[in-house]
Order: C-alpha cells, then structure tokens, then sequence
C-alpha cells in the first residue's frame, strides 16, 4: 500500500504499532491517515478516539472488519471513509484523492462537482445557481457523496456515516433518499447526462455530468 500511493506521488510513512501512529499523528500533521483496526498493542477503535482528540486530519479506515456494529462505532468515533479489505490499488487511490480534497473544500467550507455547490457552513445546496430545497438528511447524502466525486459509496457506508444507527433496512432507506434526491435534481432514469449514479451492487457515486 505504501509502494502504491508513494508511486502516484504521496509522500507516505507507515507504523507497526497504534502507539507509534499516535505520536507520528501529533508530530508530523499529516494531511491524511490510514488507520488498520488490527493493532497489535491498541484496539483500533480506541486509537482512531485518540487520534480524534489530537488532530482534524481526515482518517480513512482500511481494516478486515466488516460488522455493521464496527462500521457504524468507526463513524461515531471520527472515521472519514471505512473500507473492507481487500481493496484495489485503484480505488485506495480514489478514496484517498476524494479526502484528500475534501480537507481542502472543508478549508473552504464549499464542495463542488460540476455546477453543484455544496455550502456546508449555512447547509445549502445550489445547482447552477438555483438553490435546492432539502431535508436535513438528504443534505448530509449529498455532503457526504460530494466530498468523495467519484468514489463509488456502498449504500450500508452511506447509512452508516448519515445516520449514524443500526436501526431500519439500510438499503430502503438510502434508495428512497436517493430517488427523492434524483427528483429534486430533476434527473431522470432514462437520462445519462446526470450526478448521482447507481452502480449496480456496488452503491452509489456523485460525479461532474460533463466528465
């Protein structure tokens, strides 16, 4: 993993241990942490509460641990982006680059894919120039998806990081979120010139029509 990113140009430096991280974390201000729960002198969840207390730095969990219970206590705790390994080269690099940008457009407190802006500080969100009226949940899907363009988000991910609880069928009630999202971009199935995509399987992605 680290052979892979130092290639694409990321200066990169791994630890062995949750403690080593810690200090590294406080030390050197990375722009950006990937964090393993199997530790061997921490457990992972508790490291990734510290490293939450010490720095604002975006942490991308990439672990083997793939409950629902582990995913969702990630979240609460301060995780960015949780991936299940084993993971492509391609999509670690994609997940990195999104939060990579995300920290810059959270600087900035604006995202933007295409002609979509993303205002995080007042909560709005403008389609060339037209502002949208959301819900308070369907504000935080497309602040979510809009800090990763691209990167395709597993529906159970989504419901994890948005809603924060086990409770309900995840998979209903992020399609129905999406649909209603779709609507209001006035998307329509048939057209393919569009944000929100479906992948089928897979989840959900946000990407610039004109890319």
């Amino acid at each position: 993993m680290c052979q892979h990113l130092s290639s694409e140009g990321h200066e990169v430096t791994s630890h062995s241990t949750g403690l080593e991280g810690l200090r590294a974390a406080t030390t050197d201000t990375p722009d950006l942490l990937i964090l393993d729960l199997g530790l061997p002198d921490l457990e992972g969840l508790d490291l990734l509460k510290m490293i939450r207390s010490v720095t604002s730095s975006p942490v991308l969990v990439l672990t083997a641990r793939e409950e629902e219970d582990v995913i969702l206590s990630a979240f609460q705790e301060g995780a960015d982006d949780y991936v299940v390994k084993p993971v492509s080269g391609p999509q670690l690099s994609a997940r990195v680059s999104a939060l990579l940008r995300r920290g810059i457009s959270e600087n900035l407190e604006i995202l933007r894919v295409g002609n979509l802006e993303v205002n995080l500080a007042s909560r709005v969100v403008k389609i060339d120039e037209t502002t949208l009226e959301l819900t308070a949940k369907e504000f935080d899907v497309i602040a979510y998806l809009a800090a990763r363009p691209g990167v395709v988000v597993s529906k159970e991910e989504l419901h994890a990081a948005v809603w924060k609880s086990p409770m309900g069928t995840a998979g209903r009630t992020v399609d129905v979120h999406i649909s209603t999202l779709r609507k209001k971009f006035g998307e329509k199935p048939d057209d393919s010139n569009h944000y929100i995509h479906t992948v089928i399987g897979a989840g959900v992605r946000i990407q610039d029509p004109g890319s």
